[in-house]
């Protein structure tokens, strides 16, 4: 059994997490529930793997080679059942540096980008710091999940849009969009010739009854209208060793997007990105395996307290990721009233909902992705911020 339950002090580690809450919050003492980073080791076999790699002692510039597209190959064909060629990958530093590749490959300054709030906050700066326009279509919460409004989705695709940057699964509503919801994005997009980018991030992060489809799985004629983003970041807690890598079945596409990274200098990946992102997708499974039994049990833990000690609360609880979204808006309490309670009463750090657009004032992100003692204090202090 792997041990999650060990406690790692990552403070003094240059952490973003621990150490950056003076700078965002004003004060170090909170208990950060807010970046999207987990606080355990990951697989012993990547640690192994980075550890002879600094014996040997030279690190010069790497290339991901064969091997490591080999590894991702398996991977995706055994966790998601989809079948990728070796040429259709291009690696990049991370996720959000893939999609502001992608809106520069396939927009032109002005052009219009389909997102869909609330979502993950840096879906608005890649295209408001290319000089694009946000088109956002809504999502809508019914009896707490999301879904998507898809007259609007149309009405929005037919402005004139160029390209849709979908989040699946969703960051922060937890939801793993199912296949059927795919398709139709999918007849959509192409029938108003939209090109889809795909940020997948989580897409291992999914457990049963669940299950994850990359949108470029759909069949061929989806393929080619479609760039997938995948990482082992969130998976095995590898995000600070800055490894992503774009899926791209459409060569015209593929070339576009090779010369923005050309264009931005591009060059290679982290030598140590690239031999964790290896290890861990040859051999990082049963740590998985075990991982998401452990997250399932900390997010049942939350719906619990919250349904016990904070009936104003409404968790929604995700179906993919450890990130808990949580709706307070029965509180009455505006952003503000929230951020005095949960960090000055409650000495909590969490991620504010108003920063993920339309649809997220009143809420708040949870990152539970914690050793459980944490996890259970952290409750504790969100009952005496709301008390």
């Amino acid at each position: 059994m792997i041990n999650f339950d060990e406690l790692i002090d990552r403070k003094q580690t240059k952490s973003v997490k621990w150490d950056g809450m003076k700078a965002v919050f004003g004060d170090d003492e909170l208990l950060p529930m807010w970046v999207a980073d987990m606080d355990f080791r990951p697989p012993e076999a990547v640690l192994a793997a980075m550890k002879t790699r600094i014996d040997h002692g030279v690190f010069g510039y790497s290339l991901a080679g064969q091997s490591t597209a080999n590894a991702i190959m398996s991977w995706t064909k055994k966790r998601h059942h989809w079948e990728i060629k070796q040429g259709w990958i291009v690696y990049s530093s991370g996720v959000v540096p893939a999609l502001a590749t992608a809106v520069q490959a396939f927009t032109e300054p002005g052009d219009k980008v389909l997102v869909q709030s609330p979502v993950y906050t840096p879906f608005f700066s890649v295209i408001e710091n290319n000089l694009r326009t946000v088109v956002n279509s809504p999502l809508i919460l019914n009896n707490g999940r999301y879904e998507i409004d898809f007259l609007d989705f149309e009405e929005k695709l037919k402005s004139g849009v160029k390209l849709f940057l979908l989040c699946n699964p969703h960051n922060p509503g937890g939801r793993v969009w199912t296949k059927e919801e795919l398709e139709r994005i999918a007849q959509l997009c192409k029938q108003y010739g939209v090109i889809v980018a795909s940020d997948e991030i989580h897409a291992d992060l999914v457990a049963q009854p669940y299950k994850h489809t990359p949108f470029s799985s759909l069949g061929e004629t989806y393929e080619k209208m479609s760039l997938t983003f995948m990482a082992p970041s969130k998976t095995f807690n590898l995000a600070g060793l800055q490894a992503a890598f774009m899926v791209i079945p459409n060569q015209e596409m593929r070339t576009k997007v090779k010369a923005i990274q050309a264009k931005d200098g591009h060059f290679a990946l982290n030598t140590f990105g690239i031999i964790a992102m290896e290890t861990a997708y040859l051999h990082g499974e049963e740590w998985l395996d075990q991982l998401l039994d452990y997250i399932r049990t900390n997010i049942e833990l939350v719906k619990n307290f919250v349904q016990e000690h904070l009936p104003q609360l409404t968790v929604i609880a995700p179906e993919g990721s450890y990130l808990v979204w949580i709706d307070c808006r029965k509180t009455g309490f505006n952003e503000e009233e929230l951020r005095k309670r949960l960090l000055e009463k409650g000495k909590l750090a969490v991620n504010f909902g108003e920063a993920y657009g339309s649809g997220g004032e009143g809420f708040i992100r949870l990152n539970i992705a914690f050793h459980r003692n944490l996890v259970q204090e952290g409750l504790q202090r969100l009952k005496r911020a709301f008390n």
